[in-house]
């Protein structure tokens, strides 16, 4: 039997109480045996353990850069226990075993919960719908293309349609590929002309929002989108749910953080798609999150071998580092700037992406009967950020050597501790 006793902790609201594990679950603290381990949470926040919407374990396929069990680590260690794996390996995730197959692989390997993104096409080519039901029916609830733009507005009108009845929820990469093609990999700027890249305007991200958000109010679908990036996806978005449309978005903590400046050194580290923005739209993105416009922070991790970033700007792969840093930037920008408290986190960062994703055992309060899942923050903590010092397998981390909070100390996943200090 797993049992631990946590002392002292403050809870989001403020409050101060002692928290029981039992065999997975909060139990009473006089219900706790005698030889329980006891941790001192004296001075620690104790919240749910985070979920993230937005993962890429690489497994299987690109097992080089990163794997389930390497990526679940650095998830454990950034403080979630359950993350939803993006469909885009190899093979991708668009068939029912190829869903079931990442989902043995986090049973087997995982720090935390790994939960299976179904692709919405098949090979994710936008051509012709994946196996929307069959994934369905294995209880998969996210379908993306992540990586593509769904751009064909029958598909996304058939997809919206036909997951209607399970519940599903169609993630967008929203990225128009007449406006911003393959080789678009700089915002659209001076600055893309003068460093001479091909410039990925925030049109093309925020008129496909657009299309699609009407898509779903004409089907009736749930429709998620996907790093959003601007200030004209904000307005889309917030446009969509004053009209009651089934519409829910996600921002990445580096659209959080970092801005365009930051490619003219053509450091490949800080290449990923959308690209980085400038302050206008930081500022948009920032604003929305603590008004709830934007519902979640998805973390897109990326990693990527060190030979697929080797390269000239405009040819390296796209995508960053994001598991372990996610919650420090969001303390960073938000909590520390008063944008946004304790329970706002909580509900961006744990509840709304376990409702998004119908998790109904994640993202829960720590309380007598439920789920034990937990991350214990140290609010004070702080250090100078180490891509050496990582649990990912990679090594493209856009915070190195920059300081930012070092908050988790412990994270509980279902009971079990998978990360201790």
């Amino acid at each position: 039997m797993s049992a631990h006793v946590i002392s002292g902790a403050r809870l989001a609201d403020g409050s101060t109480t002692d928290l029981a594990i039992v065999d997975g679950r909060f139990v009473e603290v006089a219900d706790a045996p005698a030889d329980a381990e006891r941790i001192d949470a004296d001075g620690l926040l104790a919240l749910p353990g985070l979920v993230d919407l937005h993962t890429h374990l690489r497994e299987p396929g690109r097992e080089d850069a990163e794997t389930v069990a390497s990526g679940t680590r650095a998830a454990a260690r950034g403080g979630y226990t359950a993350v939803f794996a993006m469909p885009n390996l190899t093979p991708d995730t668009d068939t029912a075993e190829a869903a079931q197959y990442v989902a043995e692989l986090g049973r087997r390997d995982g720090t935390c919960e790994v939960v299976p993104i179904g692709a919405v096409t098949k090979g994710r080519a936008g051509t012709e719908l994946a196996e929307l039901g069959l994934m369905a029916r294995q209880g998969v609830r996210v379908f993306s293309d992540d990586g593509a733009c769904v751009h064909d507005s029958l598909l996304m009108r058939r997809a919206l349609t036909y997951l209607k009845p399970f519940d599903g929820v169609v993630a967008q990469h929203a990225q128009d590929p007449r406006l911003a093609g393959p080789g678009a990999c700089c915002h659209e700027s001076e600055i893309s002309g003068r460093l001479g890249l091909p410039g990925w305007p925030s049109v093309a991200e925020s008129t496909v929002i657009a299309r699609d958000v009407q898509l779903a109010e004409f089907t009736g679908g749930r429709y998620h989108a996907c790093h959003i990036s601007t200030a004209e996806s904000v307005e889309v978005i917030r446009w969509a749910k004053a009209r009651g449309i089934h519409v829910t978005a996600e921002v990445t903590p580096h659209h959080l953080l970092l801005d365009t400046p930051h490619v003219e050194t053509y450091d490949t580290t800080f290449k990923v798609n959308p690209p980085l923005r400038t302050s206008e739209h930081i500022e948009a993105l920032r604003e929305a999150l603590a008004d709830g416009t934007i519902d979640v922070v998805g973390t897109d991790h990326a990693p990527h071998a060190v030979q697929d970033k080797d390269h000239p700007f405009d040819v390296a792969l796209p995508g960053m580092l994001g598991l372990e840093q996610a919650l420090a930037v969001v303390m960073e920008v938000m909590v520390g700037s008063g944008r946004m408290d304790w329970p706002t986190l909580v509900e961006r960062m744990a509840v709304a992406p376990a409702r998004i994703g119908r998790l109904a055992h994640q993202g829960r309060p720590l309380a007598v009967g439920e789920p034990a899942n937990l991350v214990l923050v140290d609010p004070e903590r702080r250090a100078m950020v180490d891509r050496e010092q990582t649990a990912s397998l990679s090594r493209n981390n856009p915070y190195h050597g920059r300081e930012l909070p070092d908050p988790v100390e412990l994270t509980v996943w279902a009971g079990r501790v998978t990360y201790r200090r």
